[in-house]
């Protein structure tokens, strides 16, 4: 019997150490300042809250491109933690010396899908070598987030051109200042189609997914998590700890995200 309590004393403690150590709230507190991929709104949102309602403790929530938010920080934006939808403005910001070094982990992974509207005519094709997709979008265009400073756009850009499509296609771009104008375009029937994210197409019952492209078609989707080195926010390395606990992974797991192991 006393082993027994023993073992049960342990566990607990065990399970203690393994969760988040936020400080205690006080009134004067600011919330957690999170720069975060415009991708992540629902997912992160929904873990915000539930770290509220377990702790109290409030987060505050900026969504944009991670290349805008990137150069943000850069411009001493008072960010606490960036999470980036891809790992290229992590790694900008932390050659530059504006993140803990220490702190940086990939957090999820992604998909990347051809997206149409709900009500469009056009059902499941294959995206391979040599499929028509300018023929596919006829006279339309194609919604993809800037190929340059929007990860999914930049995913979008490798995938076509590794599958030798984005030549028919170049001139046909409607690009978006994120991923989610790209969606927008699309969802409202102004495009025929476009480039996103898996959880994205989850996230909008107005589009249909049309066809998911080969994962080797594209580098690995990689959300890395970061505090800020400047921060000073004494709950912003128990934060990005939280985004990897029980509580929060199947939260992200639920609209679509992969979990690295």
């Amino acid at each position: 019997m006393r082993l027994t309590r023993r073992l049960i004393l342990g566990l607990a403690a065990a399970a203690t150490l393994s969760l988040p150590m936020f400080h205690p709230a006080r009134a004067e507190d600011k919330p957690v300042l999170v720069f975060a991929a415009a991708s992540l709104k629902e997912s992160l949102g929904k873990v915000a809250e539930a770290l509220k309602a377990e702790s109290g403790k409030a987060v505050t929530l900026s969504f944009a491109a991670s290349g805008p938010l990137a150069k943000q920080i850069e411009a001493a934006a008072p960010a606490d933690v960036f999470i980036s939808a891809d790992t290229k403005w992590m790694t900008y910001l932390s050659d530059k010396g504006l993140t803990d070094k220490a702190t940086e982990r990939p957090l999820l992974g992604n998909t990347l899908v051809l997206i149409a509207p709900k009500d469009s005519a056009t059902a499941e094709v294959a995206l391979a070598e040599g499929f028509d997709l300018a023929g596919l979008l006829g006279g339309g265009r194609l919604a993809i987030g800037e190929v340059t400073s929007v990860p999914a756009g930049a995913y979008g850009k490798a995938a076509l051109e590794s599958l030798k499509l984005f030549d028919s296609v170049k001139d046909k771009l409607a690009q978006g200042e994120s991923v989610r104008a790209a969606l927008a375009l699309v969802s409202r029937g102004e495009a025929p189609f476009g480039i996103v994210y898996g959880t994205d197409a989850a996230a909008d019952a107005g589009v249909k997914v049309v066809a998911t492209f080969p994962a080797g078609s594209y580098p690995a989707i990689v959300y890395p998590v970061a505090k800020i080195a400047s921060s000073t926010h004494p709950d912003a390395a128990a934060f990005i700890a939280y985004l990897q606990s029980p509580a929060a992974q199947p939260v992200f797991a639920a609209a679509g995200f992969t979990i690295p192991k």
